[in-house]
């Protein structure tokens, strides 16, 4: 694939500003601390306060959330609870009426989309988004863009930096499709893999990336019961061999309860629990509003 694509979506460089909406704090490239009172702890991501309103409507409500280095964070709840919403304030897609986003050291009024791959997060989508036309491959390496930093002109004719870059990306690209299982597919077109392999593309290509963070917005939806329990195993084996925090949005709670560490429970844009998986399991409150229904669901999938 020519270097050239990588040019798409590639982050703008330069310092971000408190301009009322996005930057409140944040280090400068390269640091991986801030100033923190002793013993205070240090959050891979928090959330403090975050409400979002469409329209007069409370998608959410006051959200506290706090995830650790290496965790893997589940976010459930019925349907119209406010998870996707929650996962599109972390990255940016939707500004928040009140609150705060931490990632790392920096927090942010609104997180800045333009920043995402730079702050060391990635996400992937309920519905898919992949380049149906291209080779599995060349839509892993998509995923390196970010570390984009030869000319235009460098690009569209290979000079020197830009092929050093592109044989860098795809050499990354190669080792994560052997991990996820899909290096005997790599140069076939995304668009004639069976659903579940493009959900596993769509988390190559953004393992590719390095994240420190990772979201995951429904990834088995639509998957069989074997493909699901494919997917956890590689989501926890990419959380242990890249040392990558976990969230994720998930309707299967057979899955999410073996495969989380702790889970936050949403209900009309509310966080109503929070806790382990036994802790979730035996909570009133979300046995009332999400878990008793889903046993009523004879598919499995959640509301």
């Amino acid at each position: 694939m020519p270097a050239a694509i990588y040019s798409l979506d590639v982050p703008v460089p330069g310092t971000l500003r408190d301009n009322g909406d996005q930057l409140v704090h944040a280090l400068p490239s390269g640091k991986t601390g801030g100033t923190r009172q002793h013993g205070e702890k240090s959050h891979a991501l928090a959330l403090h306060g975050v409400s979002l309103s469409f329209g007069g409507v409370n998608a959410l409500v006051d959200v506290d959330l706090s995830v650790e280095p290496g965790e893997i964070r589940a976010i459930i709840g019925p349907n119209g609870a406010g998870k996707s919403s929650l996962i599109n304030v972390i990255s940016g897609v939707y500004r928040s009426s009140h609150g705060h986003v931490h990632i790392g050291s920096s927090s942010f009024r609104h997180v800045p989309t333009e920043r995402l791959a730079s702050l060391g997060v990635a996400r992937t989508f309920q519905n898919l988004a992949l380049f149906k036309g291209l080779s599995v491959i060349d839509n892993v390496v998509a995923g390196r863009a970010y570390t984009v930093r030869s000319s235009f002109v460098g690009q569209i004719f290979g000079l020197g930096r830009a092929r050093r870059e592109e044989a860098d990306a795809r050499e990354r690209a190669a080792c994560i499709l052997e991990f996820l299982h899909l290096d005997q597919v790599s140069h076939r077109l995304v668009g004639t893999l069976p659903y579940g392999l493009q959900k596993r593309v769509e988390l190559a290509r953004a393992l590719v990336a390095e994240p420190k963070i990772l979201l995951l917005d429904e990834p088995m939806a639509g998957m069989t019961a074997a493909e699901k329990n494919d997917m956890a195993d590689f989501i926890r084996s990419a959380r242990d061999q890249y040392e990558t925090t976990v969230i994720l949005i998930e309707h299967d709670i057979g899955v999410v309860m073996q495969l989380s560490d702790r889970i936050a429970v949403l209900d009309y844009g509310r966080k109503i629990a929070d806790g382990s998986p036994d802790e979730i399991r035996a909570d009133q409150r979300v046995i009332d509003a999400y878990l008793g229904v889903i046993e009523e669901n004879e598919d499995g999938e959640g509301i």
